[in-house]
Order: C-alpha cells, then sequence, then structure tokens
C-alpha cells in the first residue's frame, strides 16, 4: 500500500493549486483555512477565493510558481497539463486529483468535531463510502466526548504543574486519567455539559 496517514504543519508554507474547479475550490480552502500561502493558476479567477486570501497567476507562469511551491495540487480536467505540472513538482509534495497514486500526497476527507480531527481514506476505492463512514462517525460522537477530551487536558496540565512524588512517575499518571475517565461522577457532570463543575470535583480530588 504505501500510504501513511500524517498532519502536516502548513501555516506559512507554500500552496500552489492548479485548477479551481469544485476539487481544486475546495482543497485551497483547506489550506488557506490551515494558515498556508496559496496561490492558484486557472483561466477565471474566484473572487471568493479572492476574498479568502488566494492569489491568482496566469498559467503561462506555471514552472515559476511550481518553483516557489513548498506543495503542489493539481485538480484540472486537462490530463495534458496536469502531466505537465507533475513533471515540473517532481522533489516536491505533490497531491494529484486525477491520479491519486500518480503523486504521494492524498488529501482525504476530513472533519472536526471540536478539537477533535477525522481523517477518512478508502485507499481511492470509493469516495462516496469515504462520506458515508464520515456520517455514521458523526453520529457516535457525543458532546460528553468533547467535554472528557477538554477535561483530560485539563487535568494532565494540572498534574504537570504539580508533581509530587507519588504523579511523578508517568505510568501512576496515566492510571490516574483512566481513573477520571471512568469515573461515575465526571460522567454525570459531563452528560449534563457541565465542564466547570467537573473541573472542581477533579482538584477536589487531587487535594484529597
Amino acid at each position: 500500500m504505501g500510504w501513511t496517514p500524517l498532519f502536516l504543519q502548513m501555516e506559512n508554507k507554500n500552496v500552489l493549486i492548479v485548477g479551481a474547479g469544485e476539487v481544486g475550490t475546495r482543497r485551497a480552502c483547506r489550506f488557506i483555512e490551515a494558515g498556508a500561502n496559496v496561490t492558484v493558476i486557472n483561466e477565471e479567477v474566484s473572487n471568493d477565493l479572492v476574498d479568502l486570501g488566494a492569489a491568482f497567476k496566469p498559467l503561462d507562469e506555471v514552472e515559476k510558481w511550481v518553483e516557489w511551491s513548498d506543495l503542489v495540487v493539481i485538480a484540472t480536467g486537462d490530463h495534458k497539463l496536469n502531466g505537465r505540472v507533475a513533471e515540473l513538482a517532481k522533489g516536491k509534495l505533490l497531491n494529484r486529483a486525477d491520479y491519486p497514486d500518480e503523486g504521494n500526497l492524498i488529501v482525504p476527507s476530513t472533519f472536526s468535531i471540536g478539537d477533535v480531527q477525522f481523517s477518512i481514506f478508502t485507499s481511492g476505492k470509493s469516495p462516496l463510502m469515504a462520506k458515508e463512514l464520515r456520517k455514521r462517525i458523526q453520529k457516535v460522537i457525543l458532546e460528553e466526548d468533547i467535554l472528557q477530551l477538554e477535561l483530560q487536558n485539563f487535568t494532565r496540565n494540572i498534574l504537570k504543574e504539580n508533581m509530587n512524588d507519588q504523579m511523578n512517575d508517568q505510568k501512576k499518571r496515566r492510571d490516574y486519567l483512566y481513573k477520571i475517565l471512568n469515573d461515575k461522577n465526571i460522567q454525570e457532570y459531563l452528560r449534563q455539559g457541565n465542564l466547570e463543575d467537573a473541573k472542581k470535583y477533579i482538584k477536589q480530588q487531587l487535594v484529597n
């Protein structure tokens, strides 16, 4: 298979999008949201993307902008042009919407619930199933799960700031975090959406 999931830090990285159809626009928006510098090569300029911060450049400058980029996304219906850009982009991170296996980077179906990010990749077998699986996952994740995430982070920070002999052992800290995860009182607080009382409860437990 060869593919492995990774998260890239894209802030201030240079991304070139060749093509501004549905796929190109969607990927441009994603990288802009991540803080990247996005340049789009397309015959027509999308005011929506310009408003978001994308720059538009003409096709005859493609070689210059491939050289500028850290990552290249090819998303046009012109296979000859796609092949030319792919050749220019050798040695760079390359995502091809037309032939994903001919690039070295996949942009998977991704969504967030709170601070939790989910990515689904079906090895190119079924984009439709990627969407269906996304819907199923969204139904399973509850608000209390996201609150538990916040509570675990809160507790980890307290343990780091107030380490004593008992909590200086990593295994003991991990065991304590599992204890919080399974605490019935905390579960009830979170079911009620009461994160602040859950935090107070944890502070009391640590004092005791």
